[in-house]
């Protein structure tokens, strides 16, 4: 006979926080995937994780869903402990992991009713809550699980974390290898969820997802870079920034690296992003001397103008370059 589950202790409400991480740490080896990371999520919050492959974001969200043990540290959620109180913890938990993992064989209705039969329930009743997403399944509820695009795949994960009405939600990179379309699909389901009052924990490695969140953590290598608002983390930049076009865009990049005034200088799709060392100088003359320096090495259809910093600009400002052969 299996011993008996501990009873979870009853859940602090000392505070409005649905997550508190506190000095976290977890190694694979030599690996150090989180490095004493600390952060704080409120409740209703829509929170992302935003940073490249590697950063940590889906061994964080392992522990924060109970399915990885931390080495130091320790992770509340909704107040329980995520090693003490797994058991009432997962109940209330819908997680999303970032592989596709449901049931290939089973067809799209087969997949929802066995979550929700997993959690004593059924699609019926729960069918007003996943109701936004379950109607655009609903023609392909027979099709298997397999067959489905990618987008309608990370839609049926999405019904099957959400059926037994978590209170949270943990997502990791949810929109990962799907179309463009079907990633503002998603972005739009999950404002429709948070505005129903459910707090929304995501991963993305897309930088331009972070406008979505409430706020957002900047992740590189185990380490928080930043915590803050989308808007708050692109005006802590700091410097002008300019947008550099050229048609020979490669040549130009390789030429401004060489101006003697160049601080960074990176690819940002069709343009270049160009940081100046005079940070104290007006943007206007900055941005005159350095397209003056660009006529004079050939490049007589270059333009550089001064821009608004984004979120991806602090990230790789906060990395202190290491993105520059990118």
């Amino acid at each position: 006979m299996s011993a008996p589950r501990p009873a979870a202790r009853a859940p602090s409400r000392v505070d409005d926080h649905a997550v508190v991480v506190d000095d976290l740490v977890k190694t694979f080896g030599r690996t150090t995937a989180l490095d004493h990371v600390s952060v704080s999520i409120g409740r209703g919050e829509l929170f992302g994780f935003i940073g490249p492959d590697g950063g940590g974001k889906t061994t964080l969200f392992r522990i924060l869903a109970t399915l990885l043990l931390p080495d130091a540290g320790r992770a509340r959620v909704l107040g329980y402990d995520v090693v003490h109180d797994l058991w009432a913890l997962r109940r209330r938990i819908g997680y999303m992991a970032g592989r596709f993992s449901l049931y290939m064989d089973l067809s799209v209705e087969e997949n929802v009713r066995f979550f929700a039969s997993v959690f004593g329930t059924t699609l019926e009743r729960e069918h007003a809550r996943i109701a936004p997403i379950y109607s655009q399944l609903e023609s392909f509820r027979a099709r298997r699980a397999g067959a489905l695009s990618g987008g309608m795949k990370q839609k049926l994960a999405l019904c099957c974390a959400l059926v037994h009405r978590p209170d949270i939600l943990i997502l990791d990179e949810p929109t990962t290898g799907v179309d463009a379309v079907s990633r503002r699909e998603l972005w739009d389901l999950l404002g429709h969820l948070q505005r129903s009052g459910l707090t929304i924990v995501v991963s993305t490695p897309y930088m331009d997802e972070a406008g979505r969140c409430d706020r957002v953590a900047l992740v590189q290598r185990g380490h928080l870079l930043a915590v803050d608002t989308p808007a708050a983390i692109a005006q802590s930049f700091g410097r002008p920034l300019f947008a550099v076009h050229a048609a020979d865009r490669y040549r130009a990049l390789l030429a401004l690296r060489e101006y003697e005034h160049a601080a960074t200088v990176f690819p940002f799709g069709s343009v270049l992003h160009y940081t100046d060392t005079r940070t104290m100088l007006p943007p206007e003359r900055i941005a005159h001397e350095a397209l003056a320096f660009l006529i004079a090495r050939g490049f007589g259809d270059a333009t550089v103008t001064p821009i608004a910093p984004t979120v991806e600009d602090t990230f790789m400002a906060r990395m202190g370059g290491a993105g520059e052969a990118a």
